[in-house]
């Protein structure tokens, strides 16, 4: 099951994603309320398709605050080395976690702004958590309970400032840094231990920011205990869970799209602030 949000023009409203066999195109089938609230909610009887004039999907959830994972694939930990983003030559032995505010949040075909302080702007394509309850203290074996699913994000990062500012808050946090979607997919609707993840840069795929979720070095799981023993995560809050390998520059004009399979692609342009 996806879920997603969506405008015609006013206010958000949210929807079931579903694939009509008929014509094998997907349908927006809206409830009458927001499923993160707490309160039962029920299609109103409304269907729209997906491409249909005037629909607009947006970020599927704005979160509270977005958690992130840095160096969680070894493989991206040896590529900032080598690229001299880094002068540790491995991964971490522990996390390495950073945040990014709601306001940096962006959905799918929204632009990515380049902002005039930045000449080293990239991508970082990943997968997303997305939280379902209210967590603190979880245990990892409890962990995947407090999940409503998954959604792409582009974890964009201004490089060149990231190694001026030790906590990462301007390179990491600007606004549009945080694109999501196109829709959330439940959690028992993805093989989240190996989810497939890809790149593609106008047009053209980027091989090696390609990787699985079988490589992180710390499991989603183990990433939601560690974060909810610090901070109380709620519902709808995002944790990005680190890109798998080398990540690349972005130029005004360009478009970028994160591929999940199992969950689908999301775009954005990149354009001059």
């Amino acid at each position: 099951m996806r879920l997603a949000r969506f405008s015609m023009n006013d206010a958000p409203r949210y929807a079931f994603v579903q694939k009509d066999p008929a014509d094998g195109k997907d349908y927006l089938i809206e409830l009458n309320g927001h499923p993160l609230a707490g309160d039962q909610v029920e299609p109103t009887g409304n269907r729209y398709p997906v491409d249909g004039d005037g629909i607009r999907l947006l970020a599927p959830v704005i979160p509270s605050k977005v958690y992130g994972l840095a160096k969680n694939y070894e493989a991206h930990a040896q590529f900032m080395h080598e690229a001299g983003h880094s002068e540790i030559a491995h991964a971490p032995e522990n996390m390495v976690i950073f945040t990014k505010p709601s306001t940096s949040v962006i959905g799918p075909d929204d632009p990515i702004v380049y902002p005039a302080c930045s000449k080293d702007m990239n991508f970082e394509p990943e997968v997303a958590v997305v939280m379902g309850r209210i967590a603190k203290n979880v245990p990892v074996e409890k962990a995947m309970d407090y999940v409503l699913g998954f959604t792409c994000v582009n974890d964009v990062t201004l490089r060149d400032l990231q190694g001026l500012d030790p906590t990462w808050t301007r390179a990491k946090g600007f606004d549009t840094s945080c694109p999501l979607g196109p829709w959330i997919v439940m959690r028992d609707d993805l093989d989240w231990r190996d989810a497939k993840i890809s790149f593609t840069l106008n047009g053209e795929d980027v091989p090696m920011a390609s990787g699985t979720t079988a490589n992180l070095i710390h499991g989603i799981p183990e990433q939601i205990a560690a974060i909810s023993s610090f901070s109380t995560l709620l519902p709808g809050d995002v944790i990005m869970t680190g890109t798998p390998n080398a990540s690349g520059h972005l130029d005004p004009g360009d478009e970028a799209i994160v591929h999940v399979e199992g969950i689908g692609d999301l775009r954005n342009v990149i354009v001059r602030a």
